[in-house]
């Protein structure tokens, strides 16, 4: 039987994650220096006093929202990898599934543009390696492992390939966004020096 507690913890929840929703459009659209709490309390239909239970100042509202793009950017990487089985091609498509969820236009000012802003360096590159870094390692290893891929640390590797990612990624978030085909054909071109097979010859 469900208690009282266990309903007004779902209905916190609700009201959380109706925050985060609505909070995400505004940033998105106005960036967050522009963003009013006083207009996402009134589309929520709750005072500003309420809102601070859930998250005590806009910043800490920005960071869950933050967090979610981040999330569902790595969703994406896994999705776009798992499109083919092989390791090397899985790699690729990892990365083109990086750039093409971050610059969206939902996620684009959140994640590449006020994330540096709002969040101090240190916790921006915490979170960026819990997230992007880190699963780029992942896929880096299974690769070595496969051995196609060269006898280097694959953090270093990781580190390196992420920072080209997120430069692209604010790059193309400026410009018109390429075709799939042309950003495989430069991210394999990026890539291949650590291919094993590209380097026997």
């Amino acid at each position: 039987m469900e208690t009282k507690e266990n309903k007004n913890n779902l209905a916190s929840i609700a009201t959380t994650n109706n925050l985060i929703k609505i909070a995400r459009r505004h940033f998105s659209t106005y960036g967050f220096e522009k963003t009013s709490l006083e207009a996402i309390v009134k589309e929520v239909n709750m005072t500003r006093g309420a809102l601070y239970h859930h998250f005590k100042n806009k910043k800490e509202l920005f960071l869950a929202v933050l967090s979610q793009v981040q999330n569902e950017v790595g969703e994406n990487v896994e999705k776009e990898a798992m499109t083919s089985e092989d390791v090397w091609e899985q790699l690729i498509l990892g990365c083109i599934g990086f750039v093409e969820a971050a610059t969206l236009e939902s996620n684009k000012r959140i994640l590449l543009i006020d994330s540096l802003n709002v969040v101090e360096w240190e916790d921006w590159r915490k979170m960026d390696n819990e997230n992007s870094v880190t699963l780029l390692k992942e896929q880096l290893e299974v690769v070595k492992e496969s051995g196609v891929l060269v006898d280097l640390d694959t953090t270093l590797i990781a580190h390196m390939i992420s920072g080209a990612l997120n430069d692209l990624s604010l790059h193309l978030a400026e410009i018109k966004m390429i075709r799939k085909k042309e950003m495989y054909e430069y991210i394999n071109h990026l890539l291949k020096g650590l291919k094993v097979n590209e380097n026997e010859s």
